[in-house]
């Protein structure tokens, strides 16, 4: 079941068409989800959406326990055999339906934490999909393993449109809240189903207690980078509700959603890849180092501007998107955006010490940054989500400092090298910016769709001009690979 090592000119290949499916995959899940917040926002209240976004906070972590994070050392181990996956396999299938079960059984206790009512109950309604996320791990990570993004791509995007079909019937038919809830459930059930038909693999009845504790070392170490960042969100979510009520945070959860979706539709797919690329080009100093130089430069050259858009526009666009009941999203919407710009390479990174077999490396500094976040939470809530959010940017500038020395260290390079990739995305996104803004001024009092467009397409070509000049080899990269593509798909026509 190993992979076999692979030559430069068809990993590189491989792993363009992956990043290329992923893409496909995040523009149909992530525009799609966005869709469908745009619509439910308009059929559920703040407070609806604040709920969930508590459970989601607490789900997640069972999700990590549950897996602990073995499919993620089965994407990146020399050595895979069918001994090893299924050990990993029954782990998880055992571990996912006893955690359902702790926490349908703690989920009163969670009520009393978050000081919000009914948040129990949705959080024991969730159980479910803690079982399917478990029985899928293996098969995913499997066929990731293998590059078949296309497939997962596929299943991904099949899942996420019957989730979000369920979610709306549902709110359209007066269910509230549990429309969110039955959107999880069904999309994590799908996602399940198809994963095993693709993926084609049965579990043996070997379970090997050595490759349980090699596994164990590794996985511990990726669960404790994972449960930190779980804990900082539920940290963050505590400390609001509790401190300015369930519907300011839904108010927050809102803005992370439009800064989010913009943010993976354009780049997310580079994270997936990059732990299975890494760790085949690891032992090559010099690939390695090509190879992260040109992946950080290209996502800065392609997700800045969709950020910038949305800080540009949010004073229009919020409202158009979601309703007036939502304004008091607008302005962390923004500061959201500026603070997603320093951590454009934070999953890049991530799945670089993954690759590299080094996750311990990467949990000392999640541990560092998500205490200063939710420390910056604690001290600025009591003025508000917009206060929330300018810490937040605070403490991404802090984190992109400190990640750009550990990765100039780890791949051996100087952190100039690196930094100044950042430094570059932040010129011309100040540039970009000005020119939206000039934009949005001159056509103020007009249709608010028609500014938002023209903002967004000053944006882009700004942005663009000056990347070429401050990020040239990334910029060169994207025009070769687009026209590279262009020409193969000429080719087979």
């Amino acid at each position: 079941m190993s992979a076999p090592p692979a030559s430069p000119e068809p990993l590189g290949s491989r792993a363009a068409s992956g990043v290329a499916w992923m893409t496909a995959q995040t523009w149909i899940v992530k525009v799609g989800g966005f869709l469908t917040v745009v619509i439910l926002a308009r059929l559920l209240t703040p407070t609806d959406f604040g709920l969930v976004a508590i459970a989601l906070t607490v789900v997640p972590v069972v999700y990590l326990i549950a897996d602990l994070g073995f499919g993620t050392y089965l994407m990146q181990s020399e050595r895979l055999d069918r001994v090893v996956a299924s050990t990993a396999f029954w782990y998880a299938a055992l571990s996912g339906l006893a955690l359902a079960g702790v926490l349908v059984g703690v989920s009163p206790l969670l009520e009393i934490v978050f000081g919000v009512e009914n948040v129990g109950a949705v959080i024991a309604t969730m159980s479910p999909a803690v079982v399917f996320v478990s029985l899928a791990a293996v098969p995913i990570a499997l066929l990731r393993r293998g590059m078949r993004f296309r497939a997962l791509s596929i299943q991904a995007g099949v899942a996420a449109l019957v989730g979000q079909v369920v979610a709306i019937v549902l709110a359209l038919l007066g269910a509230g809240v549990w429309a969110l809830v039955a959107q999880v459930c069904v999309s994590q059930g799908v996602t399940l189903l198809l994963a095993w038909i693709v993926a084609r693999w049965l579990p043996s009845r070997n379970f090997s207690w050595a490759d349980f504790r090699t596994m164990l070392t590794f996985g511990s170490k990726v669960v404790g980078i994972n449960a930190i960042e779980m804990a900082r969100q539920w940290g963050e979510n505590a400390i609001i509700t509790n401190v300015l009520g369930a519907a300011a945070l839904g108010k927050l959860s809102v803005a992370q959603r439009l800064v989010q979706t913009s943010q993976e539709v354009a780049g997310a797919a580079i994270a997936p890849v990059s732990t299975v690329v890494f760790a085949q080009v690891r032992d090559d100093g010099e690939r390695l180092q090509r190879g992260y130089d040109r992946a950080l430069g290209l996502s800065y050259l392609v997700i800045a501007p969709a950020l910038t858009a949305i800080l540009v526009t949010a004073p229009l666009l919020v409202p158009l998107l979601f309703g007036p009941q939502w304004a008091q999203s607008v302005g962390p919407a923004q500061a959201l955006s500026v603070a997603a710009v320093f951590t454009l390479g934070a999953n890049l990174d991530r799945g670089l010490f993954y690759g590299l077999g080094r996750p311990g490396t990467w949990l000392v500094y999640a541990t560092v940054i998500d205490a200063l976040t939710v420390a910056a939470t604690a001290i600025l809530a009591r003025y508000g989500i917009f206060a929330i959010t300018i810490g937040f940017v605070g403490v991404a500038a802090i984190a992109t400092i400190a990640r750009t020395l550990l990765v100039a260290r780890v791949i051996g390079v100087g952190p100039w090298a690196i930094f100044r990739r950042v430094l570059g995305a932040l010129a011309a996104m100040t540039a970009s910016a000005l020119a939206g803004w000039g934009v949005m001024t001159l056509l103020h009092g007009g249709i608010a769709i028609v500014a938002i467009i023209a903002a967004g397409i000053a944006v882009l070509i700004v942005h663009l001009a000056v990347a070429r000049l401050v990020l040239p080899r990334a910029f060169h990269d994207m025009i070769h690979e687009v026209r590279s593509r262009l020409l193969r798909r000429g080719a087979t026509t």
